[in-house]
């Protein structure tokens, strides 16, 4: 039976902390080396991360993508991890086809080399490095509706076995993860409130699906939206993954990272 493809959003935590064993990443870690066992070893992995926009949609397409350590201030260690996994020049042009015959305009980018949003967690699940990865970008404009269009261009990809990894944080409010104190009463209630209507959204039945898509396009009318994203690019994988599937998620992670609640569905 031809094995089908899978789409993941999972919070990146905070810069190469998971790698470097930093305990408030304790269970992300554990979940990023266990999801793999709930799903299919991928044949390639297409990764959308919150670290990369463009003006138009950017695919990466060289064969030997370097690793971009954009990250700062972190030990000497973090700007040696190594993750040499390949690229795929051909599953870039297919990703550019399908997005054209949605009339999205894109661009093949040879020369850019791999985030810490891709590196990070796949250096976690899938630490060999010997699968085929290609990333593509997000857009500067950052509008829901349209990274939503982006997904539902490259349903088709699900025919193959494929994981499709939208790579961010449903919390990311950085004043808040970098404060270094601890969080009041009040900031851990709009966490709460902001992660709860994400998963009702996302992984409950209250909605349908059209309910589902209109409310993570009106995502700023959510409870404490904007406290929780003073700038949404952590937010906006997610929506590129909701537009693949256009249906309800599984919850598979819903736990503190940095001290804050996270989540991560499956479809």
């Amino acid at each position: 039976m031809k094995k089908k493809g899978t789409v993941l959003f999972i919070p990146h935590g905070g810069g190469p902390l998971p790698i470097l064993g930093d305990p408030r990443h304790k269970e992300i870690i554990k979940f990023l080396k266990n999801i793999k066992f709930r799903i299919n070893k991928p044949s390639s992995i297409i990764v959308i991360s919150a670290h990369w926009e463009e003006d138009e949609v950017n695919i990466t397409s060289g064969e030997k993508p370097s690793l971009i350590y954009d990250y700062y201030g972190f030990p000497e260690e973090s700007y040696k991890i190594t993750y040499p996994a390949p690229g795929n020049s051909k599953l870039a042009n297919k990703i550019k086809n399908l997005l054209k015959a949605k009339d999205i305009n894109s661009k093949l980018n040879p020369e850019r080399g791999f985030d810490h949003g891709v590196f990070i967690p796949l250096k976690i699940m899938y630490p060999e490095a010997s699968i085929t990865c290609v990333q593509i970008s997000l857009l500067k404009n950052l509008d829901p509706k349209k990274h939503i269009e982006m997904g539902k261009a490259l349903s088709s990809l699900m025919d193959e076995n494929i994981l499709i990894l939208g790579s961010g944080m449903s919390f990311h409010n950085l004043n808040i993860l970098l404060s270094g104190s601890e969080s009041t009463d009040s900031d851990n209630a709009k966490n709460k409130e902001f992660d709860d209507w994400l998963v009702n959204v996302c992984a409950g039945d209250k909605l349908n699906n059209v309910e589902k898509e209109k409310a993570l396009i009106e995502w700023i009318k959510a409870p404490s939206a904007r406290f929780c994203h003073p700038r949404e690019e952590h937010l906006i994988p997610l929506h590129v993954c909701y537009g693949i599937k256009n249906k309800k998620a599984d919850l598979v992670f819903n736990d503190n990272v940095i001290g804050k609640k996270v989540s991560a569905f499956l479809w």
